[in-house]
């Protein structure tokens, strides 16, 4: 016999049954691995060689590397980045889209299906490398180097994946700025996938300045300026315009240089002169604000616009 509330529910012609959490989360982690893998196909539809390193204990060329799931080198470690948080903040915009009931159960399950992916790969990456380094302390400090690198992009990734996952706009916003250097440094690495190295337009790199901007601005038109809590996600977000390329700037730059390879207070200092020049007011990031900040505004007035025309259309049909 059927519980009375059970009944009405069942009647009730807005009623609609709660999928099980088993099937959403088995759905949620296949998500979470198709997201992962989408993150480092650009790496994959390269071949997945291990970039040459300068620790191997023989000599090869770049097609007799091993298979690697992830590029690991120093030179690398900005795309790396690009790869797994592009992989967790898919997941998360997948999860918003879908907007399941149980969001926190979904988003977690999506979350472990990145992680076995980047696991994984990280797994299977880090072993090539072992049996294929020269034995020594420099062989053990890049490889601990590099496990730490790709240890907090994991982590970053899970940030972006709950950030970009929340129902809350300013939260999702949020993510959206976090993730617009990351996200442009990944569609280059498709660029490059697909055309190689050589091949590459000479204006990608000159589009790429400005495609962060440009999303940034989206997303800030996208959250508007109501309630004014939301400012945060507008300073947030142009505070990552101004400091993320300055940061990717600045490590790919002092990693990239071998004069200074294993020379710790030497790469700390370097890197410290290159961000404090990349964030001073010669280094660049002033118009790529102003860029976003004009479109966040511009989009923001339109949508107002839109609106209030809608509401004057509205009230006409009705006194008609």
């Amino acid at each position: 016999m059927s519980h009375p509330e059970q009944a009405t529910e069942q009647h009730n012609p807005a009623y609609r049954p709660q999928p099980a959490p088993g099937r959403g989360a088995a759905r949620a982690w296949l998500i979470g691995l198709l997201a992962g893998a989408l993150g480092l196909a650009p790496w994959w539809i390269t071949g997945a060689r291990l970039p040459l390193q300068n620790l191997w204990a023989t000599q090869a060329w770049p097609d007799q590397m091993p298979l690697a799931l992830l590029p690991l080198s120093q030179y690398e470690l900005t795309t790396i980045v690009a790869l797994l948080t592009v992989g967790g903040a898919a997941a998360g915009i997948a999860v918003r889209i879908w907007s399941p009931a149980r969001r926190r159960l979904v988003s977690w399950c999506a979350a472990a299906g990145v992680f076995t992916v980047q696991l994984i790969a990280a797994v299977q990456s880090f072993f090539v490398l072992q049996e294929g380094l020269a034995p020594g302390s420099m062989s053990g400090l890049y490889f601990g180097g590099l496990l730490t690198g790709v240890i907090g992009s994991m982590i970053a990734a899970l940030v972006a994946l709950v950030l970009t996952a929340s129902p809350s706009t300013l939260k999702t916003t949020i993510g959206c700025g976090l993730m617009a250097v990351p996200l442009t440094s990944w569609a280059v690495e498709w660029v490059v996938g697909v055309m190689g190295y050589i091949n590459v337009p000479a204006a990608v790199p000159t589009i790429a300045r400005w495609v962060p901007a440009v999303l940034v601005g989206c997303a800030l038109a996208w959250c508007g300026l109501w309630p004014a809590r939301r400012i945060v996600a507008w300073i947030l977000n142009l505070v990552f315009l101004w400091v993320i390329p300055a940061l990717f700037t600045s490590v790919q730059y002092v990693l990239g240089t071998r004069a200074l390879a294993g020379d710790l207070p030497e790469m700390l200092l370097m890197s410290r002169q290159i961000l404090t020049a990349t964030l001073g007011p010669d280094g660049g990031a002033l118009p790529t604000i102003l860029l976003a900040l004009a479109i966040g505004l511009v989009g923001v007035g339109a949508r107002a616009i839109v609106s209030r025309r809608r509401s004057e259309s509205s009230q006409w049909s009705a006194g008609n």
